[in-house]
């Protein structure tokens, strides 16, 4: 399917387009009305790969592919809202390891998830396009609504979590994340948030936190959503007063939220990082009892093989944190490096609640730990629209804070995403897209003056 895709004007990332720079003016300082009554560009730019490089890295091992070869920005085509749609344009954007993913072409590209979108005819068919526009968190103003869309007008200020259902099916309605057509938006659709304008299902928008800058508001949707799942929900661990929490990657994305839901819950948190800074930030969170894998030397495969004795040895030394306790509940994403030891650490009866899988899919594990023992793995992907609006809700009351490290322009998107790829961020790496500048948006200030330490903590180190 054609579509215009070109260069940017002088336009993403520094002097932009007249259109662009007028819509910014009318989001800061005009009304509702003022923003339902601006012209919508018939382009923007947006942060893309390209379906004719998607074998640009063939035979280079995924850790050493360099997303900044094969993120471009474009002006792509501005798509037009459909019935239960919404166009918004983007303040502030973050990257997930799904964007990494994306942007490597690994495990798979992204392209065939597109196809199958469009085969459902429609509105939907405008997904598959020769290019693809990455993100899956964005802050922004509602620019326009499609049909049938009541609840959210121009002007608003919202936040997006990712889920894109359709709820034809029967199997979606105890809870969406079952629904057959469950897509991430920004990974699994087109048209996501790293980039000027974003166009996403209306029953993806909550509202944005009014204490908090376009960037911290963009941070948190997608891994808080998540982590609330895995540990807090029905659907996930249901964390308890004293549970012992085993929490790989504290000091990155999803674990950073992990530590705060944990510990809200009156629960222990068990944090695992990879160096003496993130097991300082850790602590400085309020969390006690760390251990820095990397400093410990924790190797959990040797010879291209699972290493039980590693798994015994890591298992002693939690205990030695816990007063000879075993973890109630493992929160794990880290997947093929990290699936052994936590199936094996857990204790009797424990919950192993697992997503993502960042260092590989294929877990392998000693099943008489799992069976023997009565444990059980529970898988969980994102969360359906309770869910996260639930974790938004507690980010708006300020129980919960952005765990944002660094915010890029978006003509610097490449470099964000390379950050993530190579481990070099701490909490999440947030991304400018129409916001000129950090610290705007903020509407609460004086519940900010109340947590603003908090809020700043993982900016500050």
């Amino acid at each position: 399917m054609g579509a215009t895709l070109r260069p940017p004007c002088a336009g993403a990332g520094s002097a932009r387009e007249p259109l662009v720079d007028d819509l910014v003016e009318v989001i800061t300082a005009g009304t509702p009305a003022d923003v339902g009554a601006h012209p919508v560009p018939e382009s923007y730019a947006g942060a893309v790969v390209l379906a004719d490089e998607v074998g640009l890295f063939d035979g280079v091992p995924v850790p050493e592919r360099d997303p900044r070869r094969s993120l471009h920005l474009r002006e792509v085509e501005t798509p037009e809202p459909g019935p239960g749609e919404a166009l918004v344009a983007v303040m502030s954007a973050a990257v997930n390891y799904n964007t990494v993913w994306s942007a490597v072409f690994a495990p798979l590209d992204t392209f065939g998830f597109l196809r199958r979108y469009a085969r459902r005819g429609g509105f939907a068919a405008r997904h598959d396009r020769p290019y693809h526009v990455l993100g899956s968190d964005l802050a922004g103003v509602v620019l326009r609504v499609g049909p049938g869309v009541g609840r959210w007008q121009p002007g608003d200020r919202v936040v997006a979590h990712c889920l894109s259902v359709e709820l034809e099916s029967p199997d979606g309605h105890g809870d969406t994340m079952l629904d057959p057509e469950q897509r991430i938006w920004g990974y699994e659709t087109n048209f996501g948030g790293l980039a000027h304008l974003a166009l996403v299902k209306s029953n993806q928008l909550m509202p944005k936190p009014g204490h908090l800058s376009w960037e911290e508001a963009a941070a948190s949707g997608l891994v808080n959503s998540t982590a609330y799942r895995q540990l807090v929900s029905r659907n996930g661990a249901q964390i308890k007063q004293g549970d012992n929490v085993l929490i790989w990657g504290a000091a990155g994305g999803l674990g950073s939220y992990a530590v705060q839901l944990t510990r809200n819950a009156g629960a222990v948190p068990i944090c695992v990082v990879s160096s003496p800074r993130k097991a300082e930030l850790i602590r400085a969170m309020g969390a006690e009892l760390v251990i820095d894998r990397s400093a410990e030397g924790f190797e959990f495969w040797r010879d291209g093989a699972p290493d039980p004795k590693e798994w015994r040895r890591f298992g002693a030394r939690i205990r030695e944190l816990t007063g000879g306790e075993d973890p109630d509940v493992v929160f794990e994403h880290p997947g093929r490096d990290t699936f052994g030891a936590s199936v094996y650490v857990a204790r009797r009866g424990g919950t192993i609640v697992t997503c993502a899988s960042t260092t590989g899919f294929e877990h392998h594990f000693d099943n008489r730990y799992l069976w023997m023992h009565l444990k059980r793995i529970v898988g969980s992907h994102f969360a359906n629209y309770r869910e996260a609006w639930e974790a938004n809700r507690l980010i708006a009351k300020g129980m919960i804070h952005p765990t944002l490290s660094v915010a890029y322009p978006l003509a610097d998107v490449g470099a964000a995403v390379q950050a993530v790829h190579r481990n070099r961020h701490t909490g999440k790496v947030g991304v400018l897209c129409l916001a000129p500048s950090e610290g705007l948006g903020v509407t609460d200030p004086e519940l900010r003056a109340r947590h603003e330490k908090a809020i700043n903590h993982f900016r500050a180190a």
